[in-house]
């Protein structure tokens, strides 16, 4: 999941980080914000999910 993400956003987004958690944690945040946590949905997201959750929030590349 990780290097699709970065795959198909790296062209879209200037800066993109990936942190790894602590055991069972798959958090997402943008620019500070949580904007998906597994540990509270008790699932993982699907690739387009958090796709689209991050293009709302990050600003584009310039």
């Amino acid at each position: 999941m990780a290097q699709e993400l970065l795959s198909r956003l790296a062209e879209q987004t200037a800066y993109l980080q990936l942190v790894p958690g602590e055991k069972a944690q798959f958090e997402v945040t943008v620019n500070g914000a949580l904007v998906f946590s597994k540990v509270a949905t008790k699932r993982f997201p699907e690739v387009k999910e958090l796709r689209e959750l991050i293009q709302k929030l990050a600003p584009a590349s310039v």
